[in-house]
């Protein structure tokens, strides 16, 4: 039996409606976004610094913000009102983003980007909101919606960034993502219902349950693995999308990389409907069918090596990783209501492990042996993924 069947949230909220779930969806997308923002705007950073070392630790540190806020602040979320949470780690995002464009020097932009990873984690408070807002037979399709904003976020921030980094400048990007979690505070705090918990629980054994959790609940650490390995696929290749697109088979600039994130768009915007599947038919056939399409996916990026074969894969990828992404929460969301914001720590960050770890190896094998090596690599995770989907059916 789950260890987490004798818990319950005390809520007071309706079904939501689907401006809430839009909101909830755009407002996912902005706070995920302010991760990447920097990551195609090094180049210019580095410009206006001389400690070009420093700011290449820019993108690590932004990503340490964010599993340091996975681990300390998302389980908050269990204790205390999640929309006051959330409105409060956008305001932090605004100043965060206001201390980087003022930012005179590398180090203190090192600082400002801790603190915008630290915000940025307001993403992974809504989307436990949003699986509480929920019925069990709905709870698929609205995850499903507000994790495509999420993965917006995510695909877009670059090409964004980069472009009014090209344009304007960096510092103005980072001025631009103050409005824009202004933004967020306003439309989390004007339209989230307030959320209670009966929990009296401390911090410390909140902090302590993460560990529990993760060795009580078998389906927890089932969908934790796959998600993984499926990122790891998915940060493969877009690490090192835009050297393949710049290397002698293509001379494209990395402008063509941010566009193929747009195209990556289609696939997200596709994939709520695996939360509808996943809503009447169990969460395992739609992990299985993420889990082929992004082995699929491979199979065409290696084997039809052109720029159309790179569109579709890429269309493939994103849905399959996103289907299978939707599905697995079906799952750990359904464990316990009361600790939906420890399980969401659990999952998204190992989810977000494997993507960190998929990139360095991805990187590597780039050196080593190039597109097919990379290739190769992402599709062992999808082979391995997809064997641990099939194993030991689970009620789902």
């Amino acid at each position: 039996m789950s260890t987490l069947s004798s818990e319950a949230d005390v809520r007071t909220q309706q079904v939501p409606g689907k401006v809430l779930i839009f909101s909830m969806a755009a407002a996912s997308g902005i706070s995920v976004a302010n991760i990447y923002y920097n990551q195609p705007m090094l180049g210019v950073i580095g410009e206006s610094f001389t400690s070009s070392g420093v700011v290449s630790l820019i993108p690590t540190v932004t990503q340490l913000g964010y599993a340091l806020g996975l681990l300390l602040l998302v389980p908050l979320g269990d204790k205390f009102d999640r929309r006051r949470l959330i409105v409060w780690q956008f305001w932090l995002l605004a100043l965060a983003s206001a201390f980087a464009a003022l930012s005179t020097s590398a180090f203190a932009l090192l600082s400002a980007s801790l603190l915008i990873g630290f915000g940025a984690t307001a993403a992974q408070q809504i989307v436990p909101a949003a699986a509480a807002l929920a019925d069990a037979k709905q709870r698929g399709a609205i995850v499903g919606t507000v994790m495509s904003g999420l993965l917006s976020g995510i695909l877009l921030s670059r090409t964004i960034a980069g472009l009014v980094a090209e344009s304007a400048g960096w510092r103005e990007m980072f001025w631009l993502s103050v409005p824009l979690a202004l933004a967020g505070a306003w439309a989390m705090g004007r339209m989230l219902p307030a959320s209670l918990s009966n929990q009296t629980v401390r911090y410390r054994e909140l902090m302590r349950s993460l560990v529990t959790l993760w060795q009580g609940e078998r389906a927890l650490r089932k969908a934790t693995l796959i998600q993984a390995l499926l990122f790891a696929s998915f940060s493969a290749f877009w690490s090192v999308l835009a050297l393949y697109l710049e290397s002698g088979r293509f001379h494209m600039g990395a402008a063509a990389a941010g566009l193929f994130g747009v195209i990556g768009v289609v696939g997200i915007f596709a994939a709520p409907l695996a939360g509808r599947l996943a809503d009447r038919a169990g969460s395992r056939p739609v992990v299985i069918a993420g889990s082929l399409l992004t082995l699929l996916s491979w199979g065409i990026f290696i084997g039809f090596d052109s720029i159309i074969g790179l569109i579709i894969g890429v269309v493939l990828l994103d849905l399959g990783v996103q289907s299978a992404l939707i599905a697995n929460q079906h799952v750990i969301y359904g464990l316990g209501e009361a600790a939906r914001g420890r399980i969401n720590t659990v999952f998204m960050g190992g989810m977000f492990l494997g993507g960190a770890a998929g990139s360095s190896v991805a990187m590597a094998a780039w050196h080593q042996g190039g597109w097919l090596m990379v290739g190769g690599l992402a599709s062992v995770l999808a082979i391995v993924a997809l064997l641990a989907a099939m194993m030991n059916p689970q009620k789902a």
